[in-house]
């Protein structure tokens, strides 16, 4: 097969995963932009605003304009001399900075996806719902970017976007063309759409394709890694549809909110219900955009303070409510994988739905990550300024730990067949172990292209940190 998912798994966003398991999805996003998960490639500077107040004593803004001017107590006026009392000079704009809850849940959709996609548990898509997570930051992120012209704010998206993909298909496809992939003769888009087909690669507007069956050079994976490697480019398709619609739905939205609020649920229902059914990969598309497209516009919602002017328990009562609904239509419609919502339309909707309406209302705008979160803070912000670059590649990443783990049966102590059964038996747990490291290099290898397509200075391993200055001392990362 050739189309975005995965054959035999219905219409689930996130594929099957290595050994029979089902790979997940997402992005955008931008983290510190996509797609794949906020929406915006790599770290486009300061996606939230949360204003930053200058405090004495802050050494992020102790540069040399803000130095004291003298170190002793002041002086007090002579005895009897008249006093004046002078109005305090304006203080500067508050710099906007980073949301960093929002940079914690993005991380988190993250790594869900990750160990999704190598364990296959369905559970965890009721646990965390990560792409309706990824695609309402995308959302926030999206309005506040449409205060600029929608056409400039639109080709800024795109063009932070492509270059990463360019560079996953240039090795997707060199190595699907490597184990005699012929488009032009694949059964399920042979012929010249199977060529017009490649054009996906290019700009995502359909299904990028890739061949059921395939070699691998060297032999070192089984002939199915492309559905699992290319599998996840459907999140770009449909990140790149909703960049396209924001500036229409934002307009709606502003008009009639609640409407347009709804009314992907309402189209979920038509069409990922099979009351309306609308053929290959079109129905795909059409389906992630309903599903999804609730969570999108909650993430209009969220920018535009419309949650926060509801009462907590109205908000959280109503949303749970439309969870429970979900996971009530769950219970009679389950898929090939039991309760994984991602072969469940209509209940992947109506959960991400109420589960995000529920992380945005208790959104407690983080400056700084509070308490023991803030030694997660150097990995949260190196997540986020390469979401897109680890979306990309983990799958691909989980499928070439497999040749790593055969190598170690080699080794002389593993000879024995007590070892090769330990090996066995916890030869999921050496995958997990072993897919950081590799996407810590990819991180190195081709992170940079998030910068460049940002117009940024690349960047190896953006995780915050500063070199000293001249001076000899830190300074502290800033979070634009």
């Amino acid at each position: 097969m050739t189309h975005g998912y995965t054959p035999g798994t219905g219409r689930s966003p996130e594929p099957a995963g290595p050994h029979g398991t089902r790979p997940a999805g997402g992005p955008g996003a931008d983290p510190y932009a996509p797609g794949p998960a906020d929406g915006r490639p790599a770290g486009a500077g300061a996606p939230y605003a949360i204003p930053r107040q200058k405090t004495a004593g802050t050494a992020e803004f102790a540069g040399p304009g803000f130095a004291d001017a003298g170190a002793g107590p002041a002086a007090e006026p002579p005895t009897g001399a008249p006093t004046t009392t002078e109005p305090a000079p304006a203080s500067a704009p508050a710099r906007p900075g980073r949301d960093r809850y929002l940079d914690v849940l993005r991380s988190v959709a993250l790594v869900r996806v990750v160990v999704y996609h190598l364990f296959g548990w369905a559970w965890l898509t009721v646990l965390f719902p990560s792409m309706g997570v990824m695609f309402a930051l995308a959302g926030s992120l999206m309005a506040r970017s449409l205060k600029r012209p929608a056409l400039s704010v639109i080709r800024s998206r795109v063009r932070r976007l492509l270059p990463p993909m360019w560079a996953f298909a240039a090795v997707a496809l060199a190595l699907m063309f490597a184990g005699g992939w012929n488009p032009r003769e694949d059964p399920d888009h042979g012929g010249t759409w199977g060529l017009l087909s490649l054009l996906n690669y290019l700009v995502p507007i359909g299904a990028p394709p890739y061949p059921a069956e395939a070699g691998f050079p060297g032999g070192l994976l089984e002939s199915g890694w492309a559905v699992e490697a290319a599998g996840p480019l459907w999140y770009l398709r449909a990140y790149l549809w909703f960049v396209l619609a924001s500036p229409l739905l934002l307009w709606a939205f502003r008009r009639a909110p609640w409407p347009t609020l709804l009314a992907p649920l309402g189209l979920t229902a038509i069409v990922g219900t099979g009351l309306v059914t609308i053929p290959g990969e079109t129905g795909n598309a059409v389906t992630d955009f309903a599903v999804y497209g609730g969570c999108w516009v909650l993430g209009f919602a969220h920018h535009e303070g419309m949650l926060q002017q509801i009462p907590r328990y109205i908000t959280v009562s109503c949303a749970s409510l439309v969870m429970a609904f979900g996971l009530w239509w769950a219970s009679g419609h389950l898929g090939p994988e039991g309760w994984d919502l991602n072969d469940i339309p209509l209940a992947q909707a109506a959960w991400s739905f109420g589960f995000v309406v529920i992380l945005l209302q208790y959104s407690p705008s983080w400056q700084e990550l509070p308490g023991r979160l803030a030694k997660w803070d150097k990995l949260v912000t190196l997540s986020n300024n390469r979401a897109v670059t680890i979306y990309l590649w983990h799958n691909l990443l989980i499928l070439l730990t497999v040749p790593i783990i055969d190598l170690m049966y080699r080794l002389p102590f593993m000879q024995s067949e007590r070892a090769a059964e330990a090996l066995d038996s916890a030869s999921t747990l050496w995958m997990f172990a072993l897919v950081w490291p590799l996407i810590g290099l990819s991180v190195l290898a081709v992170g940079w292209i998030e910068d460049l397509a940002a117009k940024r200075r690349p960047r190896l391993w953006p995780n915050g940190s500063r070199p000293a200055g001249r001076g000899g001392a830190a300074r502290p990362a800033r979070r634009g």
